[in-house]
């Protein structure tokens, strides 16, 4: 499959929803971990990403226009040990108690469904990143048969020994419309380049400046499991 460039393919979509990007860096070093979400209403729009131990959470930027919590604030980002869980939704949670329990990605994400929020259906994405023997990780999406609301249809993607300097992007959405159409297809794969500024830097530039919300960056050291962080508010 052909590697696109990342920068291109966000400046080309007004709406791809909430994304999920893991990798490798170019130099081999580090894997990487991005996180974005977007929005249309206010609502969606009045919040931003805190840490949170090693994890971080989203919170209202405006608690007083806050309407409806249960489908914007959550954990998008829990770490167990050397195992990074990333997803859009309160998923984030079932995944790492599953794995606290020893059972694996695929059978949490079984437990659950696309959300609840109808017409779109929006799917879950998500996604885990783990280094013990190596760097691997695995995406997945939860999404409708079609928008019927009665199909659930769950697809899952690992990846070990990954090259550097690419990484797989999954998204929520094809792109803007009413109602939204999900993400079709396998996860894209996508060059990442530069340090974790520039990478940082190029997609939140790239995402649409009426509808991005917040982005979060990871590099994580694969020898010696040191971090960087970066987090970056629409809304500051």
């Amino acid at each position: 499959m052909e590697k696109k460039n990342i920068q291109q393919e966000l400046k080309n979509n007004t709406y791809p929803g909430r994304g999920i990007i893991l990798g490798k860096s170019a130099d081999g070093k580090n894997a990487v971990i991005a996180y974005f979400i977007m929005g249309r209403s206010e609502n969606s729009r009045n919040r931003v990403f805190v840490e949170d131990g090693a994890g971080i959470k989203t919170q209202a930027f405006d608690p007083a226009k806050l309407v409806d919590p249960s489908l914007i604030i959550y954990s998008p980002i829990r770490v167990l040990g050397q195992t990074t869980v990333v997803t859009n939704g309160d998923q984030t949670d079932t995944v790492y108690e599953f794995l606290q329990q020893g059972k694996s990605f695929e059978e949490s994400l079984r437990t659950r469904t696309f959300e609840p929020d109808a017409p779109n259906y929006t799917p879950r994405i998500s996604g885990v990143v783990e280094l013990e023997g190596g760097l691997q990780y695995k995406l997945s999406i939860l999404k409708s048969a079609n928008g019927n609301p009665d199909s659930v249809q769950r697809f899952f993607y690992e990846y070990s020994a990954p090259e550097n300097g690419v990484g797989h992007f999954i998204h929520t959405y094809q792109c803007d419309g009413n109602p939204i159409p999900s993400f079709e297809g396998e996860p894209e794969v996508v060059e990442i380049e530069g340090d974790i500024d520039a990478f940082t830097n190029n997609l939140w530039n790239s995402l649409n400046e009426d509808n991005k919300v917040s982005l979060f960056t990871r590099f994580i050291d694969v020898e010696s499991g040191a971090i960087q962080t970066r987090i970056v508010n629409k809304n500051q």
